[in-house]
């Protein structure tokens, strides 16, 4: 049988017949019209299945070694890479070549620079053996011996600062003084950083509380004394001593006796704010700190006990001429509201809201003289400082109603303030006559000028954009303008052009009352009445007392640059550290606005009391 072929035709192979057709068809030509025309006869599936897929056009590889592309692609990439980098290389190359020119900062403004120098003069009044860099260069040791006759004090009473042109120690500015330093310090802490003066600033502080620990044992749990005063005059004495003798520190060599205080709840009460704020300004020193807030907590002890409260300078005529007290229940008030800060302890702002105390401090009186802040009276600095509690920490009852009326008064206080309600007399340059056209008006007015600010500041970190004087609504813009206009003034814009603070600007006091500054720094020492000549003399000091804000003009913007005048050009201690707290609340260096919570770091959480229940009811 033979195999069939289901698809048609003959399977037979003639061996010989077949190679030679294939030969032939090697070599024969085709009829390319005979196929032409029978190929247009097919349909597209059939002419694909003879033809196949249509000849594309081949693509040329370039073979790198480690991998073959195209040659397309490679170029494509190269051309990419090129335009990259003449994008984004070639100007960052240039940027980085050409020569850098760095932004200077911005200038330091007018407060700032008015600020260096203010601190300058704390350098100045100083007492004791002086850091050598103290940079005073006319300034050296002196007052090595005083209180080394004292029994109770180890080593004397040696340190501390010059109160003005005189060579006292007064401890009441003085602690005043610290304790402002400190308020600024603790509020403005990043405006310190900023300009370079934070460090400075705490050593300053530092030289007063390391001084006033040393009048009292800070070490006791309870004291019955402490020292009040070193140094000192007799009104109309002619015995040598700092009022009748004119010679520079280093040179004293006349009695500079102590003045010790049985009774003095002003005097202790100060330095118990002074210790206790200073305490806050050197937390990060836990041990000075602790240290601090002991002898803050054992000195106001001895201002509240009950069997010494008469003031620290009744009857004692070497105080009361120069620095009398007329109260001492403000500073209970500003004492107490410090040591709760410092401490936490709920026993301090009990006492401090206590209705008692408001009472007898006059706090609600309204009267304009207790508006006015100053080394005497502390009142409207506390009830601000604890208006600062009720703004930020609103610790609710048993403190609400209190520290309401507070707010309520520090809101007229400021409204005292404004030109327009006519609680104060202006002088024509405008200068606010707070102590009623009296002299040395300037410690008073930069006191003022710090509150307006450091108040607006308050009410701006709490968003709330100003205060009511009765029914009149005013910014804190207001505020701020009440401040700047008498720094300002302060500072040189006033009917004379002159600059109120020695060294800054071109015209300020060149015969400024102080003995330091006035006699020359030339190796001879002048007698006691020797030094009268310096006094006396027309010409200008030899040794320029930088940052020193003096007395300042009258009533009626009128100055006299004349060293016999300590009224116009005497500077004291409490003037300037309200200068420096009013500069620094003022300068736009470190930006603006207060730190919120420093001055809260000891204080705990609190949480308002459930107030009593009413009594029953009765038909």
């Amino acid at each position: 049988m033979h195999s069939a072929n289901h698809w048609g035709g003959s399977l037979e192979i003639n061996g010989e017949d077949s190679t030679a057709e294939d030969e032939r068809s090697r070599h024969m030509e085709w009829d390319r019209g005979s196929v032409s025309h029978q190929f247009n006869h097919l349909d597209e599936t059939q002419q694909s299945w003879l033809l196949g897929p249509p000849e594309s056009k081949k693509n040329k590889y370039v073979d790198l070694g480690c991998i073959v592309c195209s040659r397309k692609a490679l170029k494509w990439s190269l051309w990419s890479v090129v335009i990259a980098f003449m994008v984004i290389g070639l100007p960052t190359i240039i940027a980085k070549s050409l020569p850098k020119h760095k932004h200077p900062p911005s200038p330091p403004d007018n407060y700032t620079m008015a600020l260096h120098k203010a601190l300058l003069f704390f350098n100045a009044q100083k007492s004791g053996r002086l850091p050598k860099n103290n940079g005073i260069s006319w300034r050296g040791n002196s007052g090595l011996q005083d209180g080394s006759t004292l029994p109770d004090v180890k080593g004397g009473l040696v340190g501390g600062y010059y109160d003005a042109g005189d060579n006292t120690k007064f401890h009441f500015p003085m602690s005043f003084a610290m304790t402002m330093l400190s308020w600024s310090l603790i509020e403005y802490e990043h405006k310190y950083r900023a300009i370079g003066e934070y460090d400075h600033v705490r050593d300053l502080i530092r030289w007063g509380t390391d001084y006033l620990l040393l009048n009292f044992n800070s070490t006791a749990t309870k004291i019955n004394q402490i020292h009040c005063q070193v140094g000192g005059s007799l009104n109309g004495s002619k015995t040598p001593d700092d009022l009748y003798c004119w010679m520079r520190p280093e040179d004293m060599d006349y009695p500079r006796p102590v003045q010790t205080c049985t009774s003095g709840p002003d005097l202790s009460g100060e330095m118990a704010a002074a210790l206790a704020a200073a305490s806050i300004v050197f937390r990060d020193n836990a041990t000075y700190s602790t240290k601090l807030v002991k002898g803050a907590a054992t000195v106001f002890a001895f201002a509240r006990d009950f069997g010494k409260r008469t003031t620290y300078s009744g009857g004692n005529p070497y105080i009361e001429p120069y620095y009398n007290s007329t109260g001492y229940f403000d500073e209970y008030m500003w004492g107490s509201a410090w040591l709760y800060y410092a401490t936490g302890n709920k026993s301090y702002i009990s006492l401090a809201t206590n209705p008692g105390l408001s009472k007898n401090s006059k706090a609600f009186y309204m009267m304009p003289d207790l508006s006015v802040l100053s080394w005497d009276n502390k009142l409207p600095a506390a009830m601000l400082l604890l208006t600062r509690l009720r703004i930020f920490l609103n610790p609710g009852y048993p403190y609400e109603d209190m520290l309401k009326s507070y707010q309520n008064v520090t809101g007229l206080t400021m409204c005292s303030y404004l030109q327009q309600f006519h609680v104060f007399n202006w002088t024509k340059g405008g200068l606010i006559q707070l102590n009623h056209g009296r002299g040395q008006p300037l410690q008073y007015v930069a006191n003022a000028a710090f509150l307006a600010s450091l108040f607006a500041d308050y009410l701006n970190a709490t968003d709330v954009p100003g205060w009511y004087c009765g029914s009149t609504f005013f910014s804190t813009d207001v505020l701020r303008s009440f401040a700047t206009s008498q720094i300002n003034y302060i500072l040189g814009a006033n009917p004379l052009n002159m600059s109120y603070v020695v060294g800054y600007g071109t015209k300020f006091p060149r015969h400024v009352h102080h003995r330091g500054a006035s006699i020359p720094h030339d190796g001879n020492k002048y007698s006691c009445t020797g030094g009268w000549k310096w006094l006396n003399s027309r010409n200008p000091n030899p040794n320029t007392i930088t940052g020193a804000m003096v007395g300042g003009p009258d009533k009626f913007d009128r100055f006299q640059d004349l060293r016999t005048n300590f009224s116009y050009t005497e500077p004291t201690m409490a003037g300037n550290a309200g200068l420096v707290a009013a500069l620094v609340s003022l300068t736009s260096s470190g930006g603006y606005g207060i730190d919120k919570n420093i001055i809260f770091s000891a204080v705990p959480p609190m949480y308002p009391m459930s107030p009593p229940p009413p009594p029953p009811w009765k038909p």
